[in-house]
């Protein structure tokens, strides 16, 4: 069979979620459990692969949709003990006091604090994080969600204390012949460092607009003009909350390697920003203030259960003060960071005793790990029973934040508990005669891309993914692989580090459309069926971020001046003049699409 054939078949578990999800307008948990049966059939009597490996993969992922559940379930559990204890309120006022400006809001709390939590933690938190807190202060359960899965792009890659890179890229390469062999005298750790050095100026050079194209779309969907050009009228406070971020970015990518870039880049960035806000640099006039429309006019896709749910009114005029309010969230920072950087306390909540561990489920070499004290979730629940007491909670308010939560959880595990096992057959599709259908799929697109590889080593990353739900699975699928077609189509080991750089980059960017982030986001607020809406206007920065590092790649690697930096220029340009001469609706259409709520 050759390998077009071969690349179609392999197509057909990606083409499903696609058509489920996002054309048919399916919600996850109906799209996924139709997806999942399409991928073990495909894998079962088209692939060949083996019943065992099959029922092992699904088994895996079940363990694995059960540990992005722990992770739900304690981010829902902190902000329902925040807002419970009435420390929500003093939230909303702080950020008001910033600025009333809605746009402002979504920077600070999604861009910026979103990539501090994505540089601490990764594996989806940050927007488990800011989409309910955005909720919290008056965003629509849609939007938060829209806005937190779009900075899970640019701070991606040095996620996790720089797990995508040091486990993903580093388990790809490490002691592979042809990596050692094209290298020659060079230090391999020296050349994953060039590598590193290579995705942060990718990044840096294309995530900078990431802000301003997040409060586009912002406005553009939950505008009252539906336009592009509402969020764009803070270009320069955009833009420099994208610089203020990725320019220290960059240099620590450079000078400290791949563990601090997201982390310590968005703390200066958020250090630079806030004060400056609040000085009024940048900062829109008062006429230009951006805010949603009443309750009674949103639409009713936009709703989650919590925009239904009114702050927490404190019985005697007890008032939590600002600082306490973000002591939780602060909390969560530091034990994040803490348990991610001290090696000792690292090796406690790690140690084989706490360790779930399965080998060889079904004779089929897959097994299921799960360190429960080191998932995010873990330090949600920690942090939520110190606010119990910090806040001075009573018994039956903090009952009702653990009921709640197990509730929204139960919502989510529905889609999540199909999802994760579909794509875990998926990866583990191999036999002895074929590959795995991800890198079969990625041999057909080289095939047929030729020597213009590196413009579409972007989308092969986000690909995976896409998939794998991880731009750490994505790299450690794909790494040798775009390492062998770089090689392939003439390109020495520097070359081929750029290619890999861009395929790191592109699984950073493919986060944005990952199923289990995008119901895992939404079961956060509360927003059920509306995962295939979502993808579908995510898919706008995405095709943004892919098509301008593909070309700005293909720019570097050819050296020089070249057409490419035209074609990369014409790219960015094109994105902005794009937003620009979208039209929105003067109107929106009425009661049909309309949620009547007052607040």
């Amino acid at each position: 069979m050759n390998i077009g054939l071969l690349s179609l078949i392999a197509l057909l578990p990606v083409f499903s979620v696609f058509l489920f999800l996002v054309i048919l307008k399916w919600p996850a948990s109906r799209a996924m459990p139709v997806s999942l049966i399409v991928t073990a059939l495909t894998a079962m009597f088209i692939w060949g692969t083996k019943t065992n490996v099959i029922a092992g993969a699904a088994l895996n992922g079940v363990a694995t949709a059960l540990d992005v559940m722990f992770i739900v379930f304690g981010a829902v559990l902190l902000l329902n003990t925040v807002k419970e204890s009435g420390a929500i309120t003093t939230i909303r006022q702080g950020f008001i006091s910033i600025s009333p400006d809605r746009r402002v809001q979504a920077i600070i709390i999604a861009w910026l604090f979103g990539a501090f939590i994505e540089g601490a933690a990764g594996f989806g938190t940050p927007a488990a994080i800011a989409a309910p807190l955005l909720v919290a202060i008056g965003f629509p359960a849609m939007a938060a969600v829209l806005v937190a899965l779009i900075i899970q792009s640019t701070p991606v890659s040095f996620g996790a204390i720089g797990t995508p890179l040091l486990v993903g890229v580093n388990g790809g390469l490490v002691d592979q012949p042809a990596v050692l062999n094209a290298i020659g005298s060079m230090e391999y750790r020296q050349y994953l460092l060039q590598i590193v050095a290579n995705v942060g100026m990718f990044h840096a050079i294309v995530g900078f607009l990431i802000p301003l194209i997040m409060v586009g779309m912002l406005t553009r969907f939950f505008g009252k003009t539906r336009s592009f050009k509402e969020g764009l009228k803070i270009w320069k406070f955009a833009l420099f909350s994208g610089i203020a971020f990725t320019v220290p970015y960059y240099i620590i990518a450079v000078f400290l390697g791949p563990e601090f870039p997201s982390l310590l880049g968005a703390l200066i960035g958020l250090l630079i920003v806030v004060p400056s806000a609040k000085s009024g640099l940048f900062m829109p006039k008062q006429e230009e203030i951006f805010d949603f429309e009443d309750r009674g006019k949103w639409e009713a896709d936009w709703f989650g259960k919590l925009n239904h749910e009114q702050p927490k009114v404190l019985e005697g005029g007890k008032k939590i003060s600002l600082v306490m309010a973000w002591v939780p969230y602060l909390l969560v920072a530091v034990l994040l960071v803490i348990t991610r950087i001290v090696e000792e306390v690292k090796a406690l909540i790690t140690h084989p005793n706490v360790t779930i561990l399965i080998e060889d489920l079904f004779g089929s070499g897959i097994a299921i790990k799960s360190t429960p004290l080191y998932l995010p979730g873990a330090i949600f629940v920690v942090v939520s029973f110190i606010t119990y007491f910090l806040h001075g909670m009573k018994a039956k308010d903090y009952a009702k934040a653990w009921s709640d939560s197990f509730k929204t959880v139960v919502s989510a595990g529905a889609a999540l508990i199909f999802a994760v096992p579909m794509i875990k057959i998926f990866l583990n599709t191999q036999t002895e005669a074929l590959a795995s259908m991800p890198l079969v799929l990625a041999e057909g697109v080289s095939t047929l891309a030729g020597s213009l590889w590196p413009v579409f080593s972007p989308t092969i990353g986000a690909l995976g993914a896409f998939i794998a739900g991880s731009n750490t699975f994505s790299n450690m699928m794909f790494s040798l692989f775009q390492f062998g077609a770089a090689e392939n189509i003439g390109l020495t080991a520097g070359g081929a580090g750029f290619v890999v750089a861009l395929q790191a980059v592109g699984g950073a960017a493919g986060n944005m459309i990952c199923v289990h982030n995008v119901v895992a986001a939404s079961a956060t607020v509360g927003l059920v069926g509306q995962e295939g809406s979502l993808i579908r206007k995510v898919l706008i920065p995405l095709t943004y971020y892919l098509l301008a590092a593909g070309t700005l790649g293909m720019a570097v690697i050819a050296g020089g001046f070249s057409i490419w930096f035209l074609v990369y220029g014409a790219v960015v340009i094109g994105f902005i003049l794009f937003m620009v001469l979208t039209k929105g609706k003067a109107e929106k259409e009425k009661t049909k699409n309309k949620q009547e709520f007052t607040a």
